[in-house]
């Protein structure tokens, strides 16, 4: 078993990082990734606290190059996330972050461009929102994100090493 994520408690990471194409889709850590989602609610009441196990737990993995499992387990945390709330906006932009990393991962930069490019748009429609509860979006630092997205999408070219990690924007 691998190191826990910080502030995941002793959520364990998965035994490997799948990638479509290189590897069979059996070959994914379902295992790991359901003692995650289960500890998602049906629904989150309000918005989506920041200090969700599962939530960083996700965040988590994309950081440290588990691309798929994190689209995985932010998926599950968005679709518990209340309708129309601020978290439900930044959660889509994670995700397709997360995407965006798994595809660069795969050698397809035009197709991780265009996944970051929306990713940026979600951040900027979460601006554009008023804060209000101690929730993930109103804890998270959305500004250095999409300045770090915008910073990758005037690169010439993106290669492998240009993956976005969400701790490098806080």
């Amino acid at each position: 078993m691998t190191t826990p994520p910080a502030g995941a408690g002793n959520l364990p990471l998965p035994r490997w990082a799948y990638v479509p194409g290189e590897s069979e889709k059996s070959s994914a850590d379902y295992q790991t990734l359901a003692q995650i989602t289960a500890l998602v609610p049906p629904r989150f009441g309000g918005y989506v606290p920041a200090r969700h196990p599962a939530l960083r737990y996700g965040l988590t993995l994309n950081d440290r190059g588990y691309f798929w499992a994190a689209q995985e387990i932010l998926e599950a945390v968005w679709a518990a996330a209340p309708q129309g709330g601020r978290e439900r906006i930044l959660l889509r932009a994670c995700i397709l972050i997360a995407t965006a990393n798994l595809r660069l991962r795969m050698q397809k930069p035009h197709v991780t461009a265009r996944l970051l490019g929306e990713a940026l748009g979600e951040l900027e429609a979460l601006g554009m929102r008023s804060a209000g509860r101690d929730g993930f979006a109103d804890c998270f630092p959305v500004a250095a994100l999409a300045a770090l997205i915008k910073a990758k999408l005037a690169q010439p070219q993106l290669g492998k090493a240009d993956g976005v990690a969400f701790a490098a924007a806080g």
